[in-house]
């Protein structure tokens, strides 16, 4: 089965925002032509054939403007209609406008944004300001249908108001995803707040016992993803697969990349749109092969790993981080995708010692009945129905 097709377009690194933690802004940066767009398209006609996801990254992605997706969009649509593209756009909002807005929702990109909690908290890590800002271009995108999820980044401080933090996301209903705060190649200070592996781990549990107290009235996707691991064994989303070949970032000069991670670091760089190059040619550059070696790295390192077929080690940016760019270890948050891991596949493992796992599935709402929270297997079902 292969992995899912995805272009993550960075029109910009550049971001009015000034997030303590953040790794991947830069105020010089310059901004996506259309006519790099079209150098995309031209590139992506005769590369591959399957379903394509385009996410527009940043940086903040608005910057680029709205003549930029009033031209983009129906681009990529009309051009690449072979690979039925469909869109997603990662972005603080703050300059979503109502044209932006209709613009967007004509081709139904869904939104992510990023909110850290309550307003003090968040802006204590994001900014004075940036809530206020971010729920304004929310209200915008809700008042025009369009589909907002949440990122909330937890770091070694913010985690000790977790409690406060995941009950301001219950009781908006949003749309809940976490990222653990991250060290990063480019900051001269990477450990300032970046959330120990253990702390994550714990995080996680906390969040999966929290997501099943009150799973008619949230929605944690990544929760919902290490489930779908474990029921699937295949990895679900870009941290926990083989990413190499199946994803690319397309930096504001055309510049191509394993991931929009990279974006702006000269050694990444496996080619450019301009010049529309093969799999084949890509396969054979620098960053492409340095990819590969970490997988085989993974091989070796983590064969005697149960997890090892739906983790893949964790991503291969965050495990190069610790040793300024050498491949030399997995992921640092490996401890905690172990224990999350165990802890769901424990979980699963006894409540189908103590029921029918068909009857389990199929009659969730009897469970629910029985027990005092819905179990794995009810969360299960939820993630798993069409």
């Amino acid at each position: 089965m292969k992995n899912p097709f995805h272009v993550m377009l960075i029109p910009t690194l550049g971001c009015p925002a000034h997030c303590s933690y953040c790794w991947s802004s830069d105020p010089g940066s310059p901004r996506m032509s259309i006519d790099t767009v079209r150098d995309v398209v031209t590139w992506l006609k005769e590369f591959r054939n399957d379903r394509a996801t385009f996410t527009f990254h940043g940086g903040e992605p608005l910057l680029a403007g709205a003549d930029f997706y009033r031209q983009a969009l129906p681009m990529i649509s009309r051009e690449l209609s072979h690979l039925k593209p469909e869109f997603a756009m990662q972005s603080n909002l703050w300059l979503l406008t109502p044209e932006i807005a209709a613009i967007l929702a004509e081709y139904q990109v869904p939104l992510g944004t990023s909110i850290d909690g309550p307003e003090e908290l968040n802006d204590l890590q994001r900014g004075e300001g940036y809530f206020v800002k971010t729920m304004r271009g929310y209200e915008i995108a809700r008042a025009h249908g369009l589909r907002v999820s949440f990122i909330c980044t937890f770091t070694n401080y913010s985690v000790r108001f977790r409690e406060e933090i995941f009950n301001f996301f219950l009781e908006n209903r949003f749309r809940l995803k976490l990222h653990p705060a991250l060290p990063s190649l480019r900051d001269k200070n990477p450990e300032q707040w970046a959330l120990d592996p253990d702390d994550y781990g714990d995080l996680l549990v906390f969040l999966l016992d929290k997501y099943l107290d009150n799973l008619d009235s949230i929605e944690i996707m990544n929760i919902n993803d290490l489930c779908r691991c474990i029921f699937t064994r295949r990895g679900s989303v870009c941290t926990f697969v083989n990413c190499t070949g199946n994803t690319f970032a397309v930096g504001p000069d055309g510049s191509i990349y394993p991931c929009y991670r990279f974006v702006g670091m000269p050694e990444w760089v496996m080619g450019h749109v301009r010049d529309a190059p093969t799999m084949e040619e890509l396969s054979c550059s620098g960053p492409w092969q340095r990819m590969h070696q970490y997988e085989e790295y993974v091989d070796e390192a983590c064969k005697e790993c149960k997890h090892l077929r739906y983790c893949r080690g964790g991503c291969p940016y965050n495990a190069i981080v610790p040793t300024g760019g050498k491949i030399a270890g997995v992921d640092p948050h490996c401890r905690a995708y172990t224990r999350i891991f165990n802890e769901i596949g424990t979980r699963l493992n006894d409540e189908m010692m103590g029921t029918s796992f068909l009857d389990g599935v199929s009659s969730f709402q009897r469970e629910q009945g029985a027990r005092k929270r819905p179990g794995v297997m009810t969360l299960m079902h939820k993630v798993l129905s069409p």
